[in-house]
């Protein structure tokens, strides 16, 4: 009698959270170190902000009470998501044998079909939250405000007008951002230029010369258009490339002012994988999958938004 070839496990629990955590933490933003992780927000996390005037006063034989402390917060509140989809597996029937007779073109898939579809929720799951951690909607279903959302909304933070970013331009523009960070910050060992992908290539484009502003016709180093991605930085300042920020935007924050809250580490987080067949007598697969995420940051005054 012929084995029957089915998938009969439910992936939940403890598997649960390595998989929430590969899922949510393999975006560009928190891969690379962009942005602060906190785990663990099974509800809220209060971000307190502390603001004084002129602490330092003239002395004196008594105790004089003349300074003030404003304390402000700021709420980081992760969402709920879910992933719920239905696969046939007679759609997938071809594609499982040649993968278990190890057909080349298939080397790169998991072993295991469940493998597959978690790898493949995993890779969009991860690629949906880049996106939402920066221009997210709330109104829009599956998303939670991004940062430029949250930004356009402070007065406090900084506003530059963007300009159509160009090779010729964009080291000007890119200025007018450094320009405009606040004494306070500036120099600090966090501070990043959080950068659309056109501004890094036109960034990158600048260095190879054209015979202007210094570099000379074969550009930075005399590298001509060989210039390279990696440590990229301007004015001492490193370039973070944010492929899912649209175009012309540029921000100016400290990695320790930008905030992703998650329940990924917490007893909620679940994903299954589960053959219909027993249940129901059909051949579809469910992949389930329900997680939490949102973004917050601290100081509105020390961030800049060129947008």
């Amino acid at each position: 009698m012929a084995t029957t070839t089915s998938i009969t496990t439910t992936y939940a629990g403890e598997f649960a959270g390595d998989y929430i955590s590969a899922a949510l933490l393999s975006g560009v933003t928190i891969d690379n170190g962009g942005i602060t992780v906190k785990p663990n927000v099974k509800f809220k996390e209060v971000i307190k902000k502390i603001a004084t005037d002129g602490i330092v006063k003239d002395g004196t034989c008594d105790f004089a009470d003349t300074s003030t402390v404003t304390l402000t917060e700021r709420i980081l509140e992760p969402e709920t998501f879910q992933v719920n989809l239905e696969l046939c597996k007679a759609d997938f029937r071809s594609d499982w044998d040649a993968i278990q007779m190890g057909y080349s073109a298939f080397d790169n898939l998991p072993a295991s079909f469940a493998d597959f579809l978690i790898s493949h929720v995993q890779a969009k799951v991860a690629q949906k939250i880049e996106q939402n951690i920066w221009t997210g909607t709330n109104a829009t279903a599956g998303e939670f405000d991004g940062f430029l959302n949250l930004f356009l909304a402070d007065a406090d933070v900084v506003d530059i007008t963007a300009e159509a970013i160009t090779s010729a331009n964009v080291v000007a523009e890119l200025q007018k951002v450094v320009d405009a960070i606040p004494t306070t910050i500036y120099g600090s060992p966090d501070l990043k230029l959080y950068v659309s992908n056109n501004v890094a290539r036109a960034y990158i484009s600048s260095l190879g010369g054209f015979g202007a502003s210094g570099l000379g016709a074969n550009g930075y180093e005399g590298k001509g258009h060989n210039q390279g991605f990696a440590d990229l930085n301007f004015g001492g300042i490193p370039v973070f490339v944010l492929p899912a920020f649209g175009s012309n935007k540029v921000v100016a924050a400290e990695t320790s002012n930008l905030y992703f809250g998650t329940g990924l580490l917490n007893d909620t987080n679940e994903v299954k994988v589960l053959d219909m067949a027993d249940l129901d007598g059909s051949q579809n697969v469910r992949v389930i999958v329900r997680f939490t995420a949102g973004v917050q940051y601290g100081i509105g005054s020390e961030i800049v938004l060129y947008s």
